[in-house]
């Protein structure tokens, strides 16, 4: 039998992310003591995570949190926790689509929704903020399912700002939010092609710098407060599109280059390309019908179904929007974290 301290867990891949899945029951009920845990699980803070199963990357350094939901309109509640690799820190302040692909076949794997005669839809109430999705997918999570994933909109502004364009440490940006605060950027602005590749961005300090003020002064004006310890709100880079997408996008977490593209970051630059008038302007190039968008990344491309309508107050809003993801599962069993009052790495 598993306890607090020996965990049952999933790993799974959503979508371009990887994660640790636990039913919240699984875990301490209090916030610093299942932290604590989470950190000595993915073996953080250690670049390499040698002494957990985090991956040295943000990427594959993720956990989602779910449990039955108290909420009529949702099935089962998701809390997303990012565990920073290298420093001892735990943040709840954002969601993640990519790890939401797979938490409607973990909540089916764990018994807490039954599964659909041909396909399962599972209503997601996702706790950092509040919103909701509906993931509908067929077949065997150990296989890969395509989970397609569909957000109401959302009650919060398009444009937190209440601005088309923004000029934000001496650079013209527009700040979108929908579903995760985005600053698109574009990126000769930056005085780069947005076409590098991850390893090349991240090895330019001159723009890490700018990148970091660029984020810091945006979180103010979006009304984030003080976003120098969080993920949020990211930095995306749009360049025109090489290969037959919309736009081509280069996104920092903060100040790392993201190597392909995250759910709810792909959603707000599609409204934001929507938008007319913003920085996307002149850089992408949007389909003349239908809702589809292809947004291209360093590793491919992600499709978005977004449009956009006019809000009460005259400004941008979201009408729709809904993503194809897939997802995986790679592991299940019992965790051993690293124990107690542990830190580093191994001798």
């Amino acid at each position: 039998m598993t306890g607090p301290e020996e965990p049952r867990c999933m790993v799974m891949r959503g979508g371009t992310s990887k994660g640790a899945y636990f039913l919240a029951s699984d875990l301490p009920a209090e916030p610093a003591a299942r932290d604590d845990l989470l950190l000595r699980v993915m073996g953080s803070p250690d670049p390499r995570q040698i002494d957990g199963i985090g991956g040295a990357h943000p990427l594959t350094s993720k956990v989602a949190v779910v449990s039955p939901s108290a909420d009529p309109d949702a099935d089962v509640d998701y809390l997303f926790l990012q565990v920073n690799v290298d420093e001892p820190v735990v943040s709840d302040r954002q969601n993640c689509g990519n790890i939401l692909a797979g938490v409607g076949p973990f909540a089916v794997e764990r018994g807490l929704v039954a599964v659909g005669e041909k396909e399962t839809s599972v209503r997601i109430r996702m706790v950092n903020s509040g919103d909701r999705a509906t993931a509908t997918f067929s077949g065997s999570p150990a296989a890969g399912v395509d989970v397609v994933i569909e957000f109401p909109p959302g009650e919060g502004q398009l444009l937190p700002t209440g601005h088309l364009r923004d000029t934000v440490a001496g650079v013209e940006v527009t700040c979108v939010d929908n579903g995760m605060p985005t600053v698109l950027v574009p990126a000769d602005a930056l005085k780069v092609t947005g076409y590098e590749d991850p390893e090349e961005l991240e090895a330019d300090a001159e723009l890490a710098s700018r990148v970091r003020d660029i984020r810091l002064a945006a979180g103010e004006l979006m009304g984030l407060g003080d976003v120098s310890d969080t993920t949020v709100p990211k930095v995306t880079l749009l360049a025109p599109p090489r290969h037959g997408g919309a736009v081509t996008t280069r996104t920092f977490i903060p100040v790392r280059c993201h190597t392909a593209i995250g759910v709810l970051g792909a959603a707000s630059v599609a409204a934001g390309l929507r938008i007319e008038g913003s920085v996307a302007d002149g850089i992408a190039q949007l389909p003349t019908e239908g809702d589809r968008l292809r947004i291209e990344h360093p590793t491919g491309s992600t499709d978005i179904e977004s449009s956009i309508t006019t809000g009460p107050d005259g400004l941008p809003a979201a009408r729709r929007i809904a993503v194809v993801r897939t997802a995986r599962k790679l592991f299940d069993g019992t965790v051993f974290p690293r124990p107690a009052r542990t830190s580093g790495a191994p001798r």
